[in-house]
Order: C-alpha cells, then structure tokens, then sequence
C-alpha cells in the first residue's frame, strides 16, 4: 500500500525535500505552508497536494488535517517539520513575545497536528511520526536561547510520544539536522552576526568548522533520513534523536 503522508512547512527547504522524495517513492503527499507562493509551486508536483495554513493557528491546522486525512483516506506518516529561527541575541535583551512566538511555532504546532493523527494511526495500530528537531537540541546554543530550548523539547516530547505510542504500533523519532545551506541559514548567520558583532563570513566558518566534515549539510541529507524512518527498514527505530549533521562538536561558533 503507498503511503499516505503529511508534511507541515513543505513549501520549501527541508519539508519540500522530504515531500518530494517521498512522492518520487510513490506516496502521496498533503502538505501546508504560510506561504501561498511555494504552496502554488510545490502543489504542481505529481503526488503532493499543498494547502495554505499557520502552524501557529489552531484552527487552521485543524482544517488542514481534517482535509488532509480525509482526502488521503488515512494518514501513515507525518512529518512535523514547521519551524522558525526565533529571536537572536542575549537571554536578558530578548523579547518574551519572540520567545513564546518561537515555542508555539516550533513545539506547540506539533501538538496541533499530532491530536489529529495519533487517533487514526492508533485505530489502524501503525504509522510513523518523524519531528524535526535540530542539533540544537543536543548543545546549548549560545545567542539563541529560544531556539535551543524549543528544540530540546521537541526531542522530550518525541521520546515521550515514542513510549505513550508503541504498544499500538507507532514510532516517533525525531531527526536533527545540523546547518542545513540555503536561506533560512543565511537569516541564521546575520542573527548571530548581529548578536555578536562579528562578519557573516567568520560566523559562516565557525559553523562549518564546529562539524567533523567541515561542511553544511543539505536539505535532501535530510529528507533521506526521513525516508528511511518511515521505510520498513527502520521498523524497530523509535524514540530516537537522530543527527544528520556531519558529526556536530559544539555549538559555539
């Protein structure tokens, strides 16, 4: 049976990876994006049906998932991919409205969809959920705080999902991608800049020198890993916190 998947933010980037490597495998995809423009685009690819909704809107992820399951006629896996930057600089100088912006968009969210999958998936007692995470969530992350601690909750909530979930045959993991290249980094890279005082160029090489292989890593290295969660071959993996990262040493740029 082809798999039936959901994937939030899948207009661009990661999401947009994952999705299309999942719809060449012969899935078929629903995903969401805020931005009508790559929803436009992505949607004209055989296999995906893309919707306009906010992550951070309770109703408008109540829609999409009501619609996305439906059209499916199930749901298998769900990719939980949405997220944001959040604010960068000292803890003392944030914006608390950033901060609880950056929690409800990267964490919240997940609860917002997964409500909606983890009853169907029960009652058919299999599906996999794959929450996207960052090596952030394995190190502090000096200057941007919010992030950090809005990505060691994803991985408390994937372990937790993961042992609340098993006994019906679902498996949660979550995968951390290390510096992922293309814009969302770039934004990532003059944050810290700011924060620090420093050139984007020597921010830049920071991140590339904290990693083993001395290089970004690129959305599609990510999209596999989560082909390969919600493959067979990985049937017996769940509650894992998986790195795509090129061997992160620190976080500290």
């Amino acid at each position: 049976m082809e798999l039936r998947v959901v994937v939030t933010a899948g207009g661009a980037g990661i999401g947009r990876a994952a999705a299309e490597l999942l719809a060449v495998a012969g899935a078929q995809v629903s995903v969401c994006d805020i931005d009508p423009l790559a929803v436009a685009d992505v949607g004209e690819i055989e296999g995906i049906a893309a919707s306009v909704a906010d992550v951070a809107d309770t109703a408008s992820i109540d829609r999409f998932m009501f619609e996305s399951i439906a059209s499916l006629g199930g749901i298998d896996v769900l990719v939980n991919n949405a997220g944001i930057a959040g604010p960068g600089g000292v803890l003392e100088d944030l914006d608390p409205d950033e901060v609880t912006r950056t929690l409800d968009v990267d964490v919240t969210s997940m609860f917002r969809t997964s409500r909606h999958a983890i009853p169907v998936m029960k009652q058919q007692r299999s599906g996999v959920i794959v929450n996207i995470a960052s090596t952030a969530g394995l190190f502090g992350f000096p200057y941007r705080s919010p992030y950090a601690a809005a990505k060691w909750a994803v991985i408390g909530l994937t372990k937790t999902m993961a042992m609340e979930l098993g006994e019906f045959g679902i498996r949660v993991n979550a995968v951390c991608p290390g510096s992922v290249a293309g814009t969302r980094m770039d934004h990532v890279i003059k944050l810290e800049a700011a924060a620090t005082g420093r050139t984007g160029e020597e921010i830049r090489a920071g991140f590339e020198q904290q990693v083993s292989l001395q290089t970004f890593v690129d959305a599609v290295d990510v999209a596999q890993a989560i082909g390969f969660l919600a493959s067979p071959a990985a049937s017996k993996i769940t509650g894992q916190a998986i790195p795509v990262d090129g061997h992160t040493e620190s976080m500290r740029t």
